[in-house]
């Protein structure tokens, strides 16, 4: 049975109509938005929360700095989800574009959304060990408008790679709808960093999707700070034996923002190895979300996945909300979730007080002290010293 369709849902019905996006039309006629009735969405009713839909976006140009500087990174630059590029790549990376989306997991319209809209993707391949950090720079400009754009990364085998998108622009009420899809091949190693600094009007929807190869090894790492509604949801699957990766992510909320990272992990083949590790520090009305799950198929025997979440609230009014999960089909493994969520210790407060050092920045050091885990893993120190600013101008707001 059909459900009754909104404003804004009627608005991205008319969007798909007029873009010849005919079948996913008609399911979305009769789904709409994800409610708090899908699972998947049970703290993020996105036909409660997006609002107002705006017009697809039109071209646009960007000349201004990132609000993240990385020395010597070589960055390439998406602006309303049409690819920019200026300068030629370094060596062992090969750029290029593509028509049409990048991401649609199952039954997930969000997702799909995104494939059917986007116009352009940015398709690159590194090969041997870069040591030149990719910048993709995302950016939503001029008045609000509904972005779709699309990013595939391929890490060919026994290769290294630095990655990092960011995603920002005007303080406008945009919608973004963004995808990217990282490949790791045999004994492929990469870093994959994800910035929000969108502003405070924005709405941010990321799907991301990883797919790991034998002995492949990942680390990927979320930061949501800007936006008045962010949504980032991950699916990672495990496809080659002896890979490993580690999760991560970190929401800095303030005011009245609506911070959502999901993930789901599917550990499908044997002797894979897994870590999930996300903070969340909020404060005024902000409201955390953290939900994850980890799938570990029959045949995914030797499976080692561990997840937690912690966090930090400031603020009476503040919400943190918590879902892990497990789904367990293999009988020879160890898996486990922790969670954990409270206020700045009032004791060490008092040390550092009766140090001498005033209130606010003895806040400020047990609120840096309880990231630092976050960033000690990351070892390229330009690169760690612009995700340390990130949180240190949150801080200093």
């Amino acid at each position: 049975m059909a459900v009754k369709l909104n404003q804004s849902e009627q608005v991205v019905l008319e969007i798909l109509q007029k873009t010849g996006a005919d079948e996913l039309a008609a399911d979305f006629a009769k789904t709409g938005l994800p409610t708090r009735r899908n699972e998947a969405y049970h703290y993020s009713d996105l036909k409660m929360l997006l609002g107002n839909v705006p017009a697809l976006a039109t071209s646009s140009k960007s000349t201004s700095a990132s609000l993240v500087s990385i020395e010597g990174a070589y960055r390439i630059l998406i602006v309303n989800g049409e690819v920019q590029i200026s300068d030629e790549p370094p060596a062992g990376v090969v750029v290029s574009t593509s028509k049409g989306g990048v991401v649609e997991p199952e039954n997930d319209i969000i997702a799909q959304l995104n494939s059917a809209l986007t116009k352009e993707t940015l398709n690159i391949d590194l090969q041997g060990s870069p040591e030149t950090i990719i910048h993709i720079d995302r950016r939503y400009e001029g008045e609000a408008s509904h972005i779709n754009d699309g990013v595939e990364l391929y890490i060919l085998d026994n290769s290294n790679a630095t990655i990092i998108e960011t995603f920002s622009g005007s303080n406008e009420a945009h919608l973004s709808n963004s995808a990217s899809k990282v490949i790791l091949g045999r004994k492929a190693k990469a870093t994959h960093i994800m910035v929000d600094l969108s502003g405070e009007k924005l709405r941010h929807l990321q799907s991301v999707q990883y797919e790991l190869n034998e002995s492949a090894l990942l680390h990927s790492l979320i930061i949501h700070k800007g936006s008045k509604l962010a949504r980032t949801q991950l699916f990672a699957k495990f496809i080659g034996e002896n890979a490993h990766a580690d999760f991560a992510g970190l929401i800095l909320g303030a005011k009245e923002q609506h911070s959502d990272i999901s993930i789901n992990i599917e550990h499908n083949v044997a002797n894979t190895t897994s870590s999930e590790n996300y903070k969340s520090v909020v404060l005024d009305r902000a409201k955390a979300i953290f939900q994850g799950k980890i799938l570990v198929a029959k045949d995914a025997q030797k499976t080692d996945a561990a997840m937690k979440h912690q966090g930090l609230m400031l603020s009476d009014d503040a919400q943190i909300l918590v879902k892990p999960e497990l789904e367990i089909y293999a009988d020879d493994v160890i898996c486990g979730h922790g969670a954990t969520c409270g206020q700045i210790d009032e004791d060490s407060l008092f040390y550092l007080m009766s140090r001498g050092i005033e209130k606010q920045q003895a806040k400020s050091m047990l609120i840096r002290a309880f990231l630092a885990e976050l960033f000690d893993e990351i070892k390229i120190e330009a690169l760690k010293e612009a995700l340390i600013s990130v949180a240190d101008e949150w801080l200093e707001a």
